[in-house]
């Protein structure tokens, strides 16, 4: 069955459920002048009044209109940003609370590439995550993440703020994204270890730039150069993907009353403060004072939930 069929037989199934409880709705408020059913009738009223409102909150939602990509899988990206070390170790933890949302969602998660610094964290990871509805629950997670901690190697106790970026990429297929080969450049090279360190003799790292965009990635996680190849395409592709969806919502958001967000990796969305034990989601002005467990569980619904809500509310 195809998802338009499915959705329409969704709506169909809803509707003649809701029909149904307005009829016993109905024919329960008749017997409220019946001495022997009054009680009884009263009892049945309150639960159906609790259906009839449930119903009519999934058929609205089953009537907003469904974004193409949110069945897709997606390419997460999260890059350090400004606070050196200790934005490469954030890098690392929210990968963790990802994998750990990813798990509680039976999702795959699959490294891509990976480039780690010289503290335990990560300058670069790019994953690619497979599962049902991936981008439709994650993808209002791109933007700038800042956080607000004591750092283990401060030892001042002096609070630091750090930056990280994160873009959510739907993975597409070549009919999707077409690339013309006078459009690439590609060049090869050694792949180099930490500090300068050489890890392979071969010229087995690849970058690609898109010369229309100026967008460009380099990859030199495996040691064959046509694998390296395959995979910065799959992520140059993604990127493209992702830049036409950011120009098509921004065209979008003028026919809105609201965004969520833009999806843009330089907006700032949300603040982990560590000391507080406060995750602060700046779009919708969501408080939770629960990092700590949000972060250590990876049950980030508590925050994804309320912004899914809030983007559906923007078609009511």
């Amino acid at each position: 069955m195809s998802k338009e069929q499915s959705s329409i037989e969704e709506i169909s199934v809803a509707s003649k459920e809701y029909l149904s409880v307005l009829e016993n709705i109905k024919e329960n408020k008749e017997l409220l002048e019946d001495k022997e059913l009054s009680e009884l009738a009263k009892e049945e009223l309150k639960i159906l009044e609790i259906q009839k409102s449930e119903l009519e909150t999934a058929i609205k939602q089953l009537l907003i209109p469904k974004d193409p990509n949110d069945d897709k899988n997606i390419y997460l990206e999260l890059r350090a940003g400004t606070g050196g070390d200790e934005a490469g170790i954030f890098v690392g933890d929210l990968f963790k609370a990802y994998c750990r949302y990813a798990d509680l969602k039976k999702w795959k998660v699959e490294i891509v590439s990976s480039s780690e610094n010289s503290v335990g964290g990560y300058k670069e990871i790019i994953v690619l995550i497979k599962g049902k509805g991936v981008y439709s629950r994650l993808k209002f997670e791109a933007g700038t993440h800042r956080v607000q901690r004591v750092p283990e190697t401060e030892s001042q106790g002096r609070i630091h703020t750090s930056a990280i970026t994160v873009a959510i990429m739907p993975e597409v297929d070549d009919v999707e994204v077409t690339l013309n080969p006078s459009d690439l450049k590609i060049e090869v090279f050694r792949a180099g270890g930490h500090g300068g360190q050489c890890v392979n003799t071969t010229d087995s790292a690849v970058r690609i730039t898109h010369l229309p965009t100026n967008i460009s990635v380099s990859m030199q996680d495996e040691k064959s150069q046509h694998k390296n190849k395959d995979k910065a395409l799959k992520i140059l592709k993604a990127r493209l993907y992702e830049k036409q969806i950011e120009e098509q919502q921004l065209a979008n958001a003028k026919d809105r009353k609201e965004q969520v967000g833009s999806g843009d990796r330089s907006e700032r969305i949300r603040t982990y403060n560590y000391p507080q034990n406060r995750l602060s989601e700046h779009r919708i002005n969501l408080t939770l004072y629960s990092l700590e467990e949000i972060m250590l569980s990876g049950n980030l619904d508590e925050v994804i939930n309320p912004l899914i809500a809030h983007a559906q509310s923007q078609f009511e």
